[in-house]
């Protein structure tokens, strides 16, 4: 059931709304614009339905800040008043409201306004999916992790839980590329992503193609030597494929991987972390890739194998 975020000040009219609205979606209501504003950051709505005129923060203000913030700024946001100056409605939808309903409510009114957006949302969602999802793998693309990364490490911040930015990058690719041709890189490609992904599932488990031969993935929650632990098993089964590769440089395809584990801070940059992640994905290609190197805890480092 799709689900819908009502604020407004007053009681009656918010529960107004909620009658006319309940049979077929599941409404919340916070009756301050604050309130309003933490449960559209921290919960999923397909629609708001935001009162223009309340005491402290008005919708406009309101509205103004989600269009500000990453994770609400898709969400459209339908402005009910019963003011009826056109200014006041063109400062509306030029601010990012999709639409007016004016009180007093009239419930035909209101249901079409809301499914029509509502529709509307879901397309624009479905459209959105597809542009964020990498079409040779399956999994999510660049521009998809550029966004998720920054919703996921403000989450990290908020909730004081640690982060993991992992990078993987397929060893001697372009000696693979030069030996059976691009097609067969290409199935390669897919291969490490369907491996990587099906051991990747949990709900706060996110894996990206970063470009080319290299992935990232970002993990939520756990430590990092349970992080390390589990991305040394995904290293082992994709070596596992006993894929062939060029035997002067290797039996089969492996992966290197390189990560980091923090508790991050408001003032930590989630940048110089992915640069860390980078920093161990390259020294466990120099000292012989096929291993997993994490900066731990203060980070310090752990290797797979014994650094050369």
């Amino acid at each position: 059931m799709e689900k819908i975020l009502v604020v407004d000040d007053s009681t009656v009219q918010a529960s107004r709304l909620k009658a006319i609205l309940e049979g077929d979606y599941d409404v919340v209501v916070a009756q301050t614009a604050e309130d309003g504003l933490r449960l559209a950051s921290r919960e999923s709505f397909s629609l708001i339905l935001l009162d223009v005129v309340m005491p402290g923060m008005d919708g406009f203000t309101l509205l103004k800040k989600l269009q500000e913030e990453v994770i609400t700024q898709s969400v459209p946001v339908i402005l009910i008043t019963s003011l009826s100056d056109e200014e006041d409605e063109q400062h509306g939808l030029v601010l990012g409201a999709v639409d007016y309903i004016r009180k007093p409510f009239k419930p035909l009114i209101v249901k079409a306004r809301v499914n029509t957006h509502i529709k509307l949302y879901n397309y624009r969602r479905q459209v959105e999916h597809q542009s964020l999802t990498d079409q040779l793998t399956g999994i999510a693309n660049r521009r998809w992790y550029d966004l998720y990364s920054v919703m996921k490490w403000n989450e990290a911040v908020r909730l004081h839980v640690p982060f993991s930015i992992c990078m993987f990058d397929i060893d001697n690719f372009k000696i693979y590329n030069d030996t059976f041709g691009h097609p067969a890189g290409d199935k390669v490609i897919a291969a490490v992503a369907k491996t990587a992904a099906a051991r990747l599932q949990r709900s706060t488990d996110f894996l990206a193609r970063y470009g080319g031969e290299e992935f990232v993935s970002l993990i939520l929650g756990g430590s990092a030597e349970k992080v390390f632990a589990h991305m040394k098993k995904i290293r082992r089964a994709l070596e596992d494929l006993h894929i062939p590769h060029n035997p002067s440089v290797s039996p089969y395809v492996t992966v290197s991987i390189g990560g980091v584990t923090v508790v991050p801070r408001a003032e930590d940059s989630f940048a110089s972390y992915l640069k860390i992640a980078d920093t161990m994905l390259y020294d466990a290609k120099k000292h012989g890739r096929n291993q997993v190197v994490w900066a731990g805890e203060r980070m310090k480092q752990m290797w797979e194998f014994d650094a050369v």
